[in-house]
């Protein structure tokens, strides 16, 4: 679950994070939580089955931790390990040549520069990363979910994004016995997409409390 692309400006770089910080989001960046009555009104029976165990599941997440590999819009590619603890906390290391991390401890999000030794905070309720990493998320309403995809062994929800950072769409892919992601496909305003895969995925793991830790002290470049 990565956040930010191999780039050699930082500008692009931190633009980048918005982008997939959004991708991240899990689809609820505008909309309300709907009624009972008000879900599900673009699906049949099958598929309003089928989001509701994804659903589920996805909510039953507290942990998670695995490896990731990333593949940009310009063919770049990058890969490194990550780690969820819900709510609010989350850390993406990247492998050399990538010199950044991100972590969220559960205030702020920090997009560390490890060359520079320096680091860009944003608050974690301004940016999309609150829905991924609150306590539930809504992926049953048919005002996030614009349209699913089906296939013989995935499934993929397709979420329309408005927020603060911009337009776009999200592809949530799943797998469909066991209703795990395995992968999400994030298309910026420009329509350039973003594809990230997980893999040697552990759940409910104990998190170590020091991967969310954010060095204060650190220099800022920007406090957003």
């Amino acid at each position: 679950m990565s956040i930010v692309t191999i780039d050699t400006e930082t500008g692009t770089t931190r633009r980048r994070f918005l982008a997939l910080s959004a991708g991240l989001a899990t689809a609820a960046v505008a909309a309300p939580l709907l009624t009972a009555g008000e879900a599900f009104a673009a699906f049949n029976a099958d598929q309003k089955a089928a989001l509701s165990k994804i659903n589920a599941y996805f909510n039953s997440i507290r942990t998670m931790q695995g490896r990731f590999i990333q593949f940009g819009p310009n063919g770049e590619q990058s890969e490194g390990v990550f780690f969820i603890s819900r709510p609010g906390k989350i850390r993406f290391n990247y492998s050399p040549p990538v010199r950044m991390d991100v972590v969220s401890d559960g205030n702020q999000v920090a997009i560390r520069d490890n060359k520079l030794r320096t680091q860009d905070l944003y608050p974690l309720k301004r940016t999309p990363l609150r829905y991924l990493l609150a306590d539930r998320i809504d992926l049953t309403s048919s005002n996030i979910v614009r349209k699913i995809i089906e296939e013989p062994d995935l499934i993929s929800l397709v979420l329309e994004q408005e927020s603060a950072f911009g337009g776009g769409s999200l592809k949530l892919i799943f797998d469909t016995q066991t209703y795990e992601l395995r992968q999400w496909v994030v298309t910026d305003a420009q329509g350039l997409d973003t594809s990230v895969a997980v893999y040697d995925v552990e759940i409910g793991r104990p998190a170590d409390p020091k991967h969310f830790k954010i060095d204060y002290y650190l220099p800022n470049k920007s406090l957003k």
